[in-house]
């Protein structure tokens, strides 16, 4: 259909029918709040309140539905938080024979001092929980790419160390995986967007990490 775009998340991609956004005007969508044209009355329906366990938008103190053009970038974000892990994963079990997740444990670790650091540290900067970095770490100590040792400070810590050959599976890898990164984001931004891109995901980070 001529001028439609299905929207991530709604019936469209769902399997459940069309959801059309006009080239002309601002894209609305049921899981972010109302058209702005709406009338005074009321919607219903999933994501809108009445009959959905969140209350009615329009009695206060109602949900901060998005507006137009936070609805339009929180879109696209989602989509690129989608769409891009599964592209740096894919290429970098093609060309290296490791996931994304695994590449980022040894980038960490290879950019720390000794090459060492706490688990729980680890956790914080691949993004990941302790229980789910403790189960790649075992996959890659099998492979000889990292070692472990208890903390010499608490008994209940533990170092993971980067070995030579993680070192060298890391050098391997690197190139292709910047190559792609580079492909996909920064041959397609100038000097200026980089800067913007580095002050926005500066504010949001925080929020994400829990540092303040």
């Amino acid at each position: 259909m001529t001028g439609t775009r299905p929207i991530p998340g709604s019936a469209s991609s769902s399997g459940h029918g069309p959801n059309p956004r006009p080239d002309s005007g601002p894209r609305s969508n049921p899981g972010y709040g109302p058209k702005p044209d709406s009338d005074s009355s009321p919607r219903t329906g999933p994501g809108f309140g009445s009959g959905s366990g969140f209350g009615n938008p329009a009695a206060p103190p109602g949900p901060r539905w998005l507006d137009p053009g936070e609805l339009d970038a929180w879109l696209n974000l989602a989509q690129v938080l989608m769409l891009l892990p599964s592209a740096l994963d894919r290429q970098l079990r093609e060309d290296a024979g490791i996931p994304h997740a695994y590449y980022q444990i040894l980038a960490t670790l290879s950019d720390s001092p000794n090459r060492s650091m706490r688990m729980t540290e680890l956790a914080r900067l691949t993004g990941t929980t302790t229980t789910r970095l403790s189960h790649a770490v075992a996959n890659l100590e099998q492979r000889g790419w990292v070692r472990r040792h208890a903390c010499p400070t608490d008994r209940r810590g533990q170092i993971a160390n980067l070995t030579d050959a993680g070192f060298t599976v890391l050098e391997a890898a690197a190139p292709g995986h910047v190559a792609e990164v580079r492909r996909l984001i920064f041959d397609h931004l100038n000097s200026d967007d980089v800067a913007r891109l580095h002050a926005i995901t500066d504010k949001i980070r925080p929020a994400l990490t829990g540092d303040r």
